[in-house]
């Protein structure tokens, strides 16, 4: 405790908003008894004669599980084996509506539904499909045109999605397609990107997920592989939606640079970081204003063109209610138990209306800054288990597991992560912590006001609220792997303060969003602790401080409250050794106090008691401000209720890590108070 570690983005299992994951745990009662269901209809008529009626119930089956509860009534009636047959339809159009329903299917059941699918067999047509769309690419190489309905790419394009979202919750489906050699299928779909834009960015996103942490991938990689992802990541062209190509091909060989040779790697990670540098280097604020206003003058050239623009975006006010829907994070993120909001598959390019080119480029744009930034993250971060997975696995007092050995291997967690000096030279190089920093402030202004005021353009105002996430999450794990030198020294620091305070403090509301709070709070405790490393000064005023935490203590998420309580510890500890502050350690102190006495979860308290022993070891201030605050008889009253928690929660709700640090703590909990006798006599 009051050490961070780099943040890790990982491919999370998929949970749309609105759509609980355990919805197919519905009782078997309740689907029988509910006889309004549509699912025994919809699934009779996949048995017609006539591809019709067959193309006609897949779709309807499309749209109708897009309502939680109608998920559990298709599943008890066995729908996954009687659509994926379908898959491979001798008709066309049923194929792609078949594969549309599962993909629907997989997207809004949640994993526990991915698995299901997998159990039953759902990849072995779905692995023959993509195989028969691959084939049917050479028979005819031609594009489809733009807006053309049933054509084998379309079918393609709704397969990869499906073995997007299957692979992303299941890894027995990583499995599946690692035995299956379907990275060949995908990159064929790749190489159409000059033919079929749509169907590539699909590909691109399946294989930038299903190769991280895939080690069986990684030995299995060919120089055909590379060489298609090269391709990509040299192509020219200037649209946003290459941009985000080029972005997930340089992810992809990101994952999959340990199979390259030393000299072959240098070369590889020096051109993905360009291509991430160029991603971030895009104004998306401007861009976004100029392509609302090219829109604009496109549907407006005459009045039925303008009559059509009005329409329009009454039209897309249906698609846009799906797009938010896919947007919204929520609480139920498919991450980690402790409710930090994880990564998933958010893609919402398939849910914007095909007229609004403009809009789609928009997206394209902020999908592919947030990507490079997720990059850029897990290039900063080792492959220990993250802060966040420590802190939020919650914790107990179970004295007897902790042997005294286990200490050192909990610290270790905690070691300071070094970059190699090429990929450290090579990320300073394309001015990458200089364009972290600035997506790290507020989205601009007037691209704000342009998307609150067209409803088809709503949709991107939790993207660009995501990319400054991302930014700050980025810059945590920056500022704890890149040497203070290489972030301009003490005056680049101060820069980079100055930068976070003002973002902390400069709106209300900011204090409300969770996933922005978790973000500024770990970059600032990281820059705190590189400013206290170095005996600089804090940046902080009491005020701030204890508005800054207050907000942060109400705040549901775990690691944000233990990230407040750690600013206030390292500030804490800096002030003690300064002259007057006895004033504002107090202030901390009780702050302190309360929480480590009222807070629910014991990895807060534990933090808490943590930042005490910080701020209250040494120093007359401390002492001071101690005896003002009643610390040892505080400490007194709290050490049995502390230890009785300890016993009473902690078997089966903490893990052994975190007993092993709470034990800790309750051993130098009663040192402290010793020590502070001591100093009264």
């Amino acid at each position: 405790m009051g050490k961070t570690k780099n943040n890790k983005f990982k491919r999370p299992q998929f949970s749309p908003d609105g759509i609980a994951v355990n919805s197919a745990k519905q009782s078997v009662d309740e689907i029988e008894d509910d006889e309004d269901s549509p699912a025994a209809e919809f699934l009779d008529k996949l048995e017609s004669p006539s591809a019709d009626l067959r193309e006609y119930a897949c779709a309807s089956i499309s749209r109708v599980v897009q309502q939680s509860q109608i998920i559990p009534a298709f599943l008890q009636r066995d729908a996954v084996r009687k659509i994926g047959p379908l898959l491979l339809d001798h008709s066309l159009p049923v194929r792609e509506a078949a594969a549309g329903a599962l993909r629907n299917l997989s997207v809004c059941g949640g994993p526990e539904v991915c698995e299901n699918m997998v159990r039953q067999d759902v990849l072995t047509p779905l692995i023959a499909l993509m195989r028969e769309c691959c084939a049917g690419f050479d028979v005819n190489p031609s594009p489809a045109k733009r807006g053309q309905k049933h054509t084998v790419e379309n079918v393609a394009n709704e397969a990869v999605n499906l073995l997007w979202n299957l692979c992303e919750n299941s890894s027995t489906a990583v499995s599946v397609f690692n035995k299956a050699g379907l990275v060949d299928a995908l990159l064929h779909c790749l190489e159409r990107y000059h033919q079929n834009m749509e169907l590539a960015l699909s590909s691109a996103h399946c294989l930038h997920t299903v190769s991280e942490e895939n080690s069986d991938l990684v030995c299995g990689v060919n120089s055909a592989m590379f060489g298609v992802l090269d391709n990509i990541l040299s192509s020219k062209q200037i649209s946003m939606e290459h941009t985000l190509l080029r972005t997930l091909a340089a992810g992809s060989l990101w994952n999959l640079k340990n199979s390259l040779s030393s000299a072959q790697q240098s070369q590889t990670v020096s051109a993905l970081v360009a291509t991430l540098s160029h991603s971030l280097s895009l104004d998306a604020g401007e861009l976004i204003a100029d392509l609302w206003r090219a829109e604009s003058a496109r549907l407006s050239k005459d009045s039925t063109s303008a009559t059509e623009s009005n329409h329009t975006d009454e039209q897309a006010a249906g698609h846009m209610a799906e797009a938010e829907m896919m947007e919204e994070d929520g609480k139920i993120n498919g991450g980690k138990a402790n409710g930090r909001k994880a990564k998933k598959n958010n893609d919402i390019s398939d849910l914007l209306p095909k007229d609004r080119l403009e809009l789609q480029e928009a997206n394209a744009l902020l999908s592919a800054q947030q990507t490079s930034l997720e990059i850029v993250v897990n290039m900063c971060c080792s492959d220990e288990p993250s802060d966040d997975e420590w802190e939020e696995m919650s914790s107990s007092d179970e004295s007897e597991m902790c042997a005294d050995g286990m200490t050192d291997t909990n610290s270790s967690l905690f070691a300071p992560l070094c970059l190699s000096a090429e990929l450290h030279t090579t990320l300073l190089n394309h001015s990458i912590p200089q364009q972290v920093l600035k997506k790290a402030e507020f989205p601009s202004p007037a691209a704000l006001e342009i998307c609150s005021k067209h409803p088809s353009w709503k949709c991107l105002l939790k993207k660009m609220h995501r990319v400054q996430c991302r930014a700050l999450t980025c810059l945590h794990n920056i500022l704890a792997s890149m040497d203070t030198d290489s972030l301009g020294g003490a005056s680049g620091l101060q820069a980079v303060t100055q930068h976070l305070s003002s973002l902390v403090f400069s709106s209300s509301e900011a204090l409300k969003d969770e996933e922005f709070l978790e973000a500024v709070t770990s970059a600032l405790r990281s820059l705190l602790q590189i400013l206290a490393s170095k005996n600089m000064p804090q940046c902080m005023t009491s005020h701030q401080l204890m508005s800054f935490c207050e907000a942060a203590s109400t705040c549901e998420l775990v690691s944000v409250r233990v990230n407040a309580l750690a600013v206030l510890g390292i500030t804490g500890s800096s002030l003690a050794k300064e002259k007057d502050t006895a004033d504002t350690l107090q202030l901390i102190g009780n702050a302190l106090l309360n929480v480590a006495t009222k807070d629910p979860n014991l990895v807060v308290c534990g933090e808490a008691l943590d930042a005490l022993f910080d701020v209250f070891a040494d120093g007359d201030e401390a002492e001071k401000a101690g005896k003002h605050i009643n610390l040892l008889s505080s400490l007194k009253a709290l050490q049995p209720g502390f230890r009785a928690r300890l016993r009473k929660e902690g078997r089966g709700k903490y893990s052994p890590d975190q007993l092993c640090v709470l034990d800790n703590i309750r051993i130098n909990l009663k040192r402290f108070i010793g020590y502070l006798e001591n100093l009264k006599t």
